[in-house]
Parts: C-alpha cells; sequence; structure tokens
C-alpha cells in the first residue's frame, strides 16, 4: 500500500492520501465525503484498483488532455483549483483544514461546502481536470410529453390565427391525451408543465414571424444594429424620396371637399436639409417630375409665388442630388423615374420593409404634420381616432383650399431647414473649428464646399425631357408615327424612305410634339394632323376609339350596298347584252361615229340650268 493508491472491496473504492503507522489516510470515491483515518487492519480486504475501474464505477467521464478544453472551461478549472490548492498540503490536520474552508469560502464568496465539494472531488481523482465545467447538452433527447407540447405549440400557437397558450394546450389534449371516445385519459402533463416548456424553449423571432409575419417582423421588431445613414451619406447628395398623404382634408375655391392632398419630398440624408417637395392632388410618376422640377427651382422665386420671402441662404438648394434613395414603391420602379441615371444620377431601391434606411425622410414628413397640425386642430387635421365608431367626422371641419395649405407647407419647411436645431448631429473637428451652427441649411452651405459633395447641376428642360415616357417611333413614307399619330421635322427625308425605328420621348398630356432621342440628343417633331394639337394622348386615343366603334358599326350596312350594287350592275349589263343579241361590233369609221354621237347627245346646260332651276 502506498500513498494516493486506489483500493477497491466490493463497490466501495477509496483513495490513500496518508498514511502513519497503524493508520491509513483515506477518502471515500464513490460517496465523496470528507477523508477520514482509518485503523490498517480494517483496510485487509481491499484490494488494488485501476483508474478505469473508478471512472467505470463512478460514471464520470474526465477529458484528461486540457487542449480539449475551451477557454472557458480551462479558466474554471484553475479558478476552483486555485481555491482548494491551499487545503491540499493540510489535508490531515483537521483544524487547519476548517479554518482554510472557512476563509477561502469567505473570500470566494461561495459556501463551505461548494469548497468541500470541489476539494474532495479533486482528492477522488487526483486530476485537476475533473474540475472543469461539463459542456452544456445543447441537443437533450425529449420525452414523449415534451414532443406533444412541440408539436401542439407549432400547429397550434406559432401561426397566424394567433391562438392563446391555453388554446394549444387544450388542443393538445384533444389530439393527443383523448380516446377515440373523446374522453381524456387519467395521466397527462399539466399546463404549468405546457407552460414552462413554451418558456424554456421560446424564440423571440421565431415568435414574431410566425403570429404576425415576416414584413411584420422587419418593419416593427427586426434589431436596429445599423449606422442607418451615415453607412451611405458621408457628405451632401444623397437625396431620400417619399410621398405621404397628409392628415387635413382641404376644399375647392367652391368651397366643395376635395380630400388629402399628397406630399412628395426629397431630403439631404447628410444635413437633413429639405431639398424639395411637391403637393399635389395625385401621386406616382406625376408627383415625382413636379418634385424633380421643384428640387432645381430658384427656392427665393418659388416662394414668392406664394408672397412668401426666405433668404438665399435659408434654402439654397437648386441641384439635383448624385445619389437618390427610394423604397420599392411603383413610381420609383418604373423606367420613367430611371431614366434620370442618363443625367449621372444614381437611384438606390431599398430592401422592403427598411423604412430606417431613409429615416431622415420618414422622420421629415412627422416633424412637418406635427409642426402645422398643433394650429390647425378644427380645421380639418386628422386625429388619431378618425378611423375608430363614433369619431368626430373631421371632413366638415374643412376650411383651406390647397393654396392656403401651400403657404403652411412653405412656413414649416423655412422653418424646418433654417430654425430646426439638429442636436445629435456628428459634428467632425472641421465643423466645430468653423462654427457651424446647428441647422440643416448651415451645414448643408458648408457641406456643399467640401470634398464629396455630390450634386449635379441640370437645367429644367432638360430634366423634363428625361423623365418623359419613351415608346418606339416607325419612320415611313407618312413621316415619324408614334401612338398612331404622324410627325414630322425637316432633314429626315433619308429615313422617311429607308424606314426603320427609333426610341421618342413624348408628352401624354399633349401630343403637338414628340421628341426623337439619338446620342442624348433630343430632336423635336410636330404633329401633321393639325386636328389632334393641344389635345392630350388620352382624349384623342378615345376620339380614335370612337371613330373605329362608328366604323365597325357599319360594316355590315357597307356589305350590304357593296352586294346590291353587285346585283344593280349584273342586271344592266344582263339587259343590254339581252337587247343586243350579241350581235357584232362594227370596227370600221370609228371617228365619224364618235362625232355623230357627240352631236346626238350635245346639250344647252343654259337651258338646262333654267330647266333644274
Amino acid at each position: 500500500m502506498k500513498k494516493y493508491d486506489l483500493l477497491r472491496s466490493g463497490d466501495n473504492i477509496i483513495r490513500v492520501l496518508d498514511i502513519q503507522r497503524e493508520r491509513v489516510f483515506v477518502i471515500d470515491c464513490i460517496n465523496r465525503k470528507m477523508p477520514v483515518w482509518m485503523e490498517s487492519e480494517l483496510l485487509e480486504s481491499y484490494v488494488g484498483c485501476t483508474d478505469g475501474e473508478l471512472f467505470e464505477a463512478s460514471g464520470v467521464d474526465i477529458i484528461r488532455d486540457t487542449d480539449a478544453l475551451d477557454a472557458d472551461q480551462r479558466k474554471v478549472m484553475h479558478e476552483r483549483y486555485t481555491m482548494i490548492a491551499p487545503i491540499v498540503s493540510f489535508i490531515a490536520d483537521d483544524k487547519m483544514r476548517s479554518k482554510l474552508i472557512c476563509s477561502i469560502a469567505e473570500e470566494s464568496k461561495v459556501s463551505k461546502q461548494t469548497i468541500r465539494n470541489y476539494l474532495c472531488l479533486y482528492l477522488s481523482y487526483m486530476d485537476i481536470t475533473v474540475l472543469a465545467p461539463k459542456k452544456h447538452r445543447d441537443e437533450k433527447e425529449l420525452t414523449q410529453d415534451e414532443k406533444h407540447m412541440r408539436w401542439a405549440l407549432n400547429k397550434f400557437f406559432y401561426t397566424t390565427k394567433k391562438q392563446s397558450l391555453m388554446t394549444a394546450y387544450t388542443m393538445m389534449l384533444k389530439e393527443k391525451y383523448c380516446d377515440a371516445m373523446g374522453v381524456l385519459g387519467e395521466e397527462y402533463p399539466s399546463f404549468y408543465q405546457f407552460r414552462y416548456f413554451y418558456r424554456k424553449t421560446r424564440k423571440m423571432q421565431n415568435f414574431y414571424i410566425s403570429r404576425d409575419g415576416l414584413k411584420n417582423y422587419q418593419r416593427n421588431n427586426r434589431p436596429l444594429v445599423g449606422e442607418g445613414v451615415q453607412e451611405f451619406a458621408p457628405a451632401v447628395g444623397v437625396g431620400m424620396l417619399d410621398a405621404t398623404v397628409c392628415d387635413i382634408y382641404l376644399i375647392n375655391e367652391e368651397g366643395n371637399l376635395v380630400g388629402r392632398p399628397i406630399l412628395t419630398a426629397c431630403i439631404d440624408a447628410y444635413s437633413s436639409l429639405c431639398c424639395g417637395y411637391s403637393l399635389s392632388w395625385e401621386g406616382g410618376v406625376y408627383s415625382l417630375r413636379g418634385l424633380m422640377l421643384n428640387i432645381i427651382a430658384d427656392k427665393g422665386e418659388w416662394c414668392k409665388r406664394f408672397g412668401i420671402s426666405v433668404r438665399k441662404e435659408d434654402w439654397d438648394c437648386d441641384m439635383l442630388p448624385g445619389t437618390f434613395v427610394t423604397d420599392m414603391g411603383s413610381e420609383y420602379k418604373s423606367e420613367n423615374f430611371e431614366q434620370i441615371a442618363e443625367l449621372g444620377v444614381t437611384v438606390v431601391n431599398l430592401p422592403s420593409y427598411r423604412p430606417e434606411l431613409k429615416g431622415l425622410v420618414e422622420k421629415f414628413f412627422d416633424l412637418i404634420q406635427e409642426t402645422y397640425k398643433k394650429h390647425l386642430k378644427g380645421k380639418g387635421v386628422i386625429e388619431p381616432d378618425y378611423q375608430e365608431r363614433g369619431a368626430h367626422d373631421y371632413r366638415k371641419d374643412a376650411c383651406l383650399t390647397m393654396m392656403d395649405f401651400e403657404k403652411i407647407i412653405l412656413h414649416c419647411m423655412i422653418y424646418y431647414n433654417s430654425r430646426r436645431i439638429i442636436e445629435n448631429f456628428p459634428y467632425t473637428e472641421a465643423m466645430i473649428e468653423d462654427q457651424v451652427k446647428p441647422y440643416a441649411s448651415c451645414i448643408w452651405e458648408w457641406s456643399k464646399s467640401q470634398i464629396g459633395a455630390n450634386l449635379i447641376n441640370v437645367g429644367s428642360r432638360e430634366l423634363m425631357l428625361t423623365l418623359l415616357p419613351r415608346t418606339v417611333g416607325k419612320f415611313g413614307r407618312t413621316g415619324l408615327k408614334v401612338n398612331k399619330l404622324r410627325y414630322h421635322c425637316e432633314g429626315y427625308t433619308e429615313q422617311y424612305l429607308t424606314g426603320g425605328t427609333v426610341t421618342v420621348a413624348y408628352n401624354p398630356e399633349d401630343v403637338t410634339s414628340v421628341w426623337v432621342i439619338e446620342n442624348g440628343i433630343y430632336t423635336e417633331f410636330a404633329l401633321i394632323e393639325s386636328r389632334f394639337k393641344g389635345k392630350d394622348l388620352v382624349e384623342i386615343q378615345e376620339l380614335q376609339s370612337d371613330q373605329r366603334a362608328i366604323t365597325k358599326n357599319e360594316m355590315r350596312n357597307n356589305l350590304q350596298a357593296q352586294i346590291d350594287l353587285a346585283q344593280h350592275i349584273e342586271a344592266i349589263a344582263g339587259s343590254a347584252c339581252k337587247a343586243s343579241g350579241h350581235m357584232d361590233v362594227h370596227m370600221k369609221n370609228i371617228r365619224n361615229t364618235r362625232k355623230k354621237e357627240q352631236s346626238r347627245c350635245h346639250q344647252d346646260y343654259m337651258k338646262e340650268g333654267s330647266y333644274y332651276g
């Protein structure tokens, strides 16, 4: 028998920790209690034992290679050994051992029993790796009841029907714990067990998506961990576009209710300046054209139309941003709007349900509406309860016209651009050095002169021609045919004769002219059919359609008339042939015969005129 030997007698396995004459200091390796002194003669029935037998008897699996442990396991293992290391040297001294256990427990802020457990565990196996925490088993075999619970949650709770937890529990009992007659069995899990399993296995992402849908999750619950605007707007020149229906009802000049106007705006992502806007009754591509024209317009001259005076430095924007950031709206994905890329503008379509990526324009609408709504209560402004039953009919309060409301919107925008303090703007050292004021207009003015500003100077005519819808025109002898109308321009004789197709821009609101696009150059063609000048394309298409309908309605009468004509001709020809008896035609003296017939058939039309009169 030697120190640290393992001895076994039946199911008992002990380890020798110290030997003194007739006494032996041992620890029970199976029950792992504190070591005790035993008389040597009591160990006569014990025989030698190996570490493998100890592992098998205790059911402990030790990873002897510390390299196989992860960083956290090695950290905890050494921390635990550090706690018990001072005690191991005095393990046979009861008083000193107890004193050390108390002091270490107090210092390490753990219980004394925890120290004893670590000590007995180490002494039983004499291997530091036994102190390493076991890895958490992610995949645990589910019981049959847990499998039923998981099935019920997936089938009845994690669905768009949004059933309650109690309903899912009841359906589980009905489907899995009732006999063929629908009688509940003797043994079944309680609702508290069902709820505990749900809480233990619940994943919030799965909860939101399964019950509310992916779209709602992306819009309202998805973690917002990106930098948002700062990721793609390091300088001015990134315009964010969006539109909203204003929370106010308007009337026309006669006092009749019209409805709620549509506000379309472009906000610079860097400075949050409103580059331009469009307020109209129509949305889509129509409002985008108005917005583009407003962006490049002189804002001082624009405000004068409404009797408003504004300083140039408060709204000094008359160039297009080099990049437009839009959502997946149909008007932004249309070919008409994407044609603006011909001016050098880059169009970025954001993925669906990512409003935080264009949060500045969303916030702009909130701020503008919050600014005017508190002053226009009772004048057509909509309150949050407008869709609830019994709510006030805010349409009856309408008293502002579009002109009145646009003046209000302009004043709100001027305040937004030049007087609203931007508290959390990420100031650079250069901005602080130049004492840039925290207003959108000031940040815009300062940033325009910095490296990286991306603004494009473009004329209004060039911009509008670029945004016009396009189609294919066909050259022919009758001119250039576009939308079933004919156009002409000097210098295209060769094209008329040779034919061919060409890309044409047209104005659907006035068909008087179209523009042929060749190598980026717009050549104007004038309408040949003057009766259509000044009319819009829809009106002309309706006229052409009505004409075709009239013609189609007369097709039967035309066919009948042709049949009648053929019958008359055949009848006359038949009677003439019958009267002549198919005589031979005399071919001589044709000239004399013709003179005789002229003399016989000659009439004095003066006399005939008095006769007809």
